[in-house]
């Protein structure tokens, strides 16, 4: 595999960026699922509480480079247009 120091670094750190990106895309499906969720069972409290917590998770996933900041609000948007409706 890598062949010089530097390489090896590299790859050492990559497994441990994956693996903490890892957790935090599980961490936004399941918060996006809960919000969903909600608008699927027309529960309007619900559905914001679950809103207001993946819009803050969301953009909290963004300061740690996991998303970029048009992804984020992109979701959040879509997401909260469909709060809104119900």
């Amino acid at each position: 595999m890598a062949n010089h120091k530097s390489a090896e670094k590299r790859a050492r750190q990559t497994i441990v960026k994956t693996e903490r990106n890892r957790f935090y895309k599980t961490r936004i499906k399941n918060v996006t699922k809960a919000v969903v969720t909600a608008i699927e069972s027309a529960d309007k409290d619900t559905a914001t509480v679950a809103m207001k917590t993946a819009n803050k998770y969301l953009h909290h996933c963004v300061s740690k480079g996991v998303l970029k900041k048009g992804t984020a609000a992109r979701k959040v948007s879509r997401l909260q247009t469909a709060v809104n409706a119900i």
